[in-house]
């Protein structure tokens, strides 16, 4: 037993900090998949939930855009694709005695991912170990193969030792962290660089790549993020991934319909303006009709810059001080052609892999040797697009709004680069099949309310990372949830941050953990 291991194992662990005063009326702000996943648990904690949401229907960032052309309609999702740890959802309907199934249904993708080289190889990922070994041995080889199968039992004691007590959990203080499992992970080089950590087991790129290439969600070169955030990779590429049948704003829609039999009130088109504090203590929202809505605890789900700023009227240290992570230049295209060689996601690596990063985050500029995601719903749910044509979702990481670029300007321009480049990645004709097509750009995103237009919010810096990440607790009884605050980045986290704002309500969910048991 180390010395951390014997000075953590005996800490008793403190209860979290919850809000003050009666909490039997809430208000929740903005019904992206955060606000819902808590507004779903103060339902079944007994509580009395209104949801307030701008937009004409639940989602936030997991939105969807239907377009109508005379062969039949377009439905293409706006915000992530790539949904993982779906007992995590399964969690949100459960503590409304509600089984998921009944609502949704979700199917996994296989293979998770098809990745393409620029040496011509393609290497398919899959969630089954045996499975994606044998992928392995074939493309690369034997020795290569195994090194996969040590580096899943290294992401696989990352997750067990990292999920109770780093990211299940709310945090009041760096105190929180000194748990056993903390010298676990010392113990296992959890706190060491991603890139090197992942090369002691896996010495090919391509392989180094696709198991890396999540440190991209976290705001990250894989060369700067802690080894920690391989867990990422764990929920990404060996946990499954899955589809929902009508795309990913099936979930929020899903969601948000349990919750409303469950007596959750939802009122869209709603825009709040402001929180209305007496000292440290919200007593109302303000619309911007004016209404002033009051409640005993408001659960804030916008950016959280945006939240402290513009409705709170504050904008703390905490907040300034913060680093943002790249964003991405999104193209919708409803499309005439299919191509037989991609699967649902896919991944078109460069030449270059550190470049992309020292591009986007140190030089602050586009990628000069792009690496993108091209994924095909239409592969999985033909019913997304009219009969016989197609969805493609092309994202192109880009920098954030630090970057001194105008998109007003550069957006078409970019436009001719994006679809160059799928060109010659072998989406031969693509340009032409175009019927339909919807781009963000990092500027479209900052109008949207996230902070310098990067939709990974704050990056997952060692000191914006766990108790050093902005609390989800403000005075007596606002609490923050969404990617900006703890536990972080990604569907899964902010599942969980759901769960955690309701937490600061009600307490621990007493139920929850024989749930995640079960």
């Amino acid at each position: 037993m180390t010395l951390l291991d014997q000075a953590t194992r005996f800490l008793p662990r403190s209860t979290p900090r919850t809000v003050s005063g009666p909490t039997d009326e809430v208000v929740v702000v903005g019904a992206g998949l955060a606000g819902l996943s808590a507004a779903m648990r103060l339902a079944g904690a007994g509580r009395s939930v209104t949801v307030l949401e701008r937009e004409d229907a639940p989602g936030g960032r997991a939105g969807q855009l239907s377009i109508e052309t005379a062969d039949g309609t377009y439905r293409m999702d706006t915000g992530p694709t790539v949904l993982t740890m779906p007992d995590l959802i399964a969690d949100a309907f459960d503590s409304l005695g509600e089984n998921m199934d009944d609502w949704l249904e979700l199917s996994p993708i296989s293979p998770l991912y098809r990745s393409f080289y620029p040496d011509g190889s393609v290497l398919d990922v899959h969630a089954d170990v045996d499975e994606m070994a044998e992928e392995i041995s074939n493309v690369i080889g034997p020795e290569e193969a195994a090194g996969y199968r040590r580096y899943v039992d290294f992401v696989s004691d990352l997750y067990r030792y990292e999920m109770n007590d780093f990211i299940d959990r709310n945090i009041d203080s760096p105190f929180d962290l000194l748990t056993p499992d903390l010298a676990k992970l010392v113990a296992i080089g959890g706190f060491r660089k991603l890139a090197p950590k992942v090369r002691e087991f896996l010495k090919d790129p391509r392989t180094e790549r696709v198991y890396s290439f999540q440190a991209m969600y976290a705001g990250l070169s894989p060369y700067d993020a802690l080894a920690i955030y391989a867990v990422i990779a764990y929920m990404d590429s060996v946990a499954g991934v899955y589809f929902p049948k009508g795309g990913m704003h099936a979930v929020p829609e899903a969601m948000a319909a349990a919750a409303e039999k469950h007596g959750v009130k939802f009122r869209y088109g709603v825009t709040v303006e402001s929180v209305e504090t007496y000292a440290d203590r919200a007593t109302a929202v303000i619309t911007s009709d004016g209404e002033r809505i009051t409640a005993d605890a408001f659960v804030l789900n916008p950016d959280l810059p945006v939240a402290y700023r513009d409705l709170l009227g504050r904008e703390p240290w905490s907040i300034r001080r913060l680093d943002y992570s790249p964003s991405c230049y999104l193209l919708l295209a409803g499309s005439t052609q299919t191509y037989s060689k991609i699967a649902h996601h896919n991944i078109h690596f460069g030449h270059s892999w550190k470049g992309v990063f020292e591009d986007l985050i140190d030089r602050k500029q586009l990628m000069s040797d792009p690496s993108l995601l091209v994924t095909n719903p239409t592969h999985s749910d033909p019913d997304l697009a009219p009969p016989g044509k197609q969805t493609y979702y092309v994202l192109f990481p880009t920098p954030n709004l630090d970057a001194p670029i105008d998109w007003s300007l550069t957006k078409d321009r970019y436009r001719d680069e994006v679809l160059r480049t799928l060109e010659e990645r072998g989406y031969v004709g693509f340009s032409d099949a175009i019927e339909v097509e919807h781009i963000t750009t990092p500027q479209d995103w900052a109008d949207q309310g996230m902070e310098r237009g990067a939709p990974f919010a704050s990056a997952h810096s060692f000191l914006q990372t766990g108790p050093f990440r902005p609390g989800n607790l403000w005075g007596q009884n606002v609490v923050f949830t969404g990617s900006g605050t703890q536990p972080g980045v990604g569907v899964p986290m902010v599942l969980v941050s759901g769960r955690l704002a309701a937490e600061r309500i009600t307490g621990p969910d007493p139920a929850y953990r024989s749930r995640a048991r079960r």
